[in-house]
């Protein structure tokens, strides 16, 4: 599976080959391991430079690239866990500014597998601990962490005492994990109320919990919890405000307005994601931060895979006259973002092609992007379960797509569309979108 990855450097393969033996043991969902691991390593959670936790459906990986981009802009030196990887694993744990090096990464998970063997970790406990391992022995001025799964059993929520807790958008995804059975949660039926429940799961008392704004049903769920655990609350629409236009983002909380520029990353949901991020620095008082630095941060940040024009390469070259757009999106919220700026910001003809996993919403997604779309090419992602091509095609048609196919690989499916203007949207699934980038030769660094 591509969660593992490989790795040309031999250490590093070795531990990643251990890795790729773990799963989350059946029947096991809490804390536990994690926390038995942490304290085997001397709890380096517990000293951790100030941490920016985030979690969220879609966008929480943005909001984490804004807050590191704001707080590096500012001089300061930061440590970054995000998931998933695209290319290399090493993309996941970012040490004092720099990817994480083989030999550092070679060296850490060797220790906390070594060490944990007995307990029979997941893949994500033991990687986790790695990660918080360096982040604690390597001096730095902030960590920004991104939750990987959910919230409340996420291996991450480990932390004591963020300096801030974020919640990004919310929507249902990993239903299989997210709406299991529990008599602790809300009832399934309401899904949209349980993901809050599992995602301000991150909650600590006296860490504030910076959120987006929601359904009231689900913004009651937050209050309360948030509440219950003497989490300060500053919710969108309550504690801060954020408009954003064509001309920049109008931000307002109980400190003042700021006039904030729009985001280099396109697509309108952008700029909620950094107004997120500043709502975020500015609802705590752990790591001063400058309007201007914000401002820097936001121009400044990029993520890969999200609406991302890719750049001269091997796989553009053959179709030099199309823009390339590449989007890892893999869910309806994700493919509702796509749409708004296929609509307003695509040059058109927008040619799809797309690979889904087997368990994502493939109709949801396509009868979503289907209506901006002159025709789509269904793909396989090697090395992954997919989602059958003459299923997506036959999804895509009763989508409306005009013009549908199939073809085995990427560079048939650039050749199908043929020599064209306008966009060529690669879309459908992270794991996808880091064999683009590779193939492009646009390693994330």
């Amino acid at each position: 599976m591509k969660d593992f990855a490989s790795s040309g450097d031999p250490a590093v393969q070795a531990q990643l080959d251990r890795l790729s033996t773990l799963s989350l043991p059946q029947g096991r969902i809490g804390l536990e391991v994690i926390h038995e691991i942490l304290g085997r390593l001397g709890n380096p959670e517990r000293s951790l430079p100030p941490v920016f936790h985030v979690a969220g459906t879609n966008g929480k990986g943005s909001t984490c690239a804004y807050l590191r981009a704001m707080l590096e802009a500012q001089g300061l030196t930061i440590h970054v866990a995000t998931k998933p990887h695209l290319v290399r694993y090493n993309e996941r744990i970012r040490v004092s500014g720099s990817l994480i090096s083989d030999d550092l990464l070679a060296e850490l998970l060797k220790e906390v597998l070594d060490l944990s063997a007995d307990l029979g970790p997941s893949f994500f406990e033991v990687t986790t601990a790695a990660t918080l391992l360096a982040f604690a022995r390597i001096p730095a001025d902030a960590c920004v962490i991104e939750v990987g799964l959910g919230g409340r059993f996420d291996a991450t929520n480990v932390m004591v005492r963020p300096a801030a807790c974020g919640i990004a958008s919310l929507g249902v995804d990993h239903e299989a994990f997210l709406l299991s059975p529990d008599e602790n949660a809300p009832d399934p039926a309401n899904p949209l109320v349980r993901v809050a429940f599992e995602k301000v799961g991150i909650r600590r008392a006296g860490s504030p919990m910076v959120t987006q704004n929601y359904r009231a049903d689900m913004e009651a769920m937050i209050e309360g919890l948030c509440a219950e655990a003497g989490a300060p609350l500053f919710m969108r629409g309550h504690a801060w405000q954020a408009e954003v236009s064509d001309s920049g983002i109008a931000y307002r909380d109980a400190k003042g307005a700021l006039d904030l520029p729009l985001p280099q990353m396109p697509g309108s949901h952008q700029g909620d994601n950094a107004a997120l991020a500043v709502a975020m620095l500015r609802h705590q008082d752990e790591v001063f931060v400058s309007p201007e630095a914000m401002a820097n941060g936001i121009r400044t940040a990029v993520w890969p895979a999200r609406l991302q024009r890719l750049g001269d390469g091997p796989l553009t070259a053959l179709m030099p006259c199309a823009m390339f757009l590449l989007d890892g999106g893999h869910n309806p919220d994700a493919a509702l973002a796509m749409a708004k700026y296929l609509e307003s910001r695509a040059a058109k003809p927008v040619h799809a092609i797309v690979g889904m996993l087997s368990a994502k919403d493939a109709r949801t997604t396509l009868k979503t992007i289907a209506p901006h779309l002159a025709s789509l090419t269904a793909i396989p992602i090697d090395g992954s379960e997919h989602h059958p091509l003459d299923d997506l095609a036959a999804m895509a048609r009763e989508a409306g797509v005009a013009q549908v196919r199939t073809a085995q690989s990427l560079e048939q499916a650039i050749a199908a569309v043929g020599q064209t203007e306008g966009t060529v949207l690669i879309t459908g699934s992270l794991y996808l979108a880091g064999q683009v980038l590779k193939a492009n030769d646009e390693i994330p660094d």
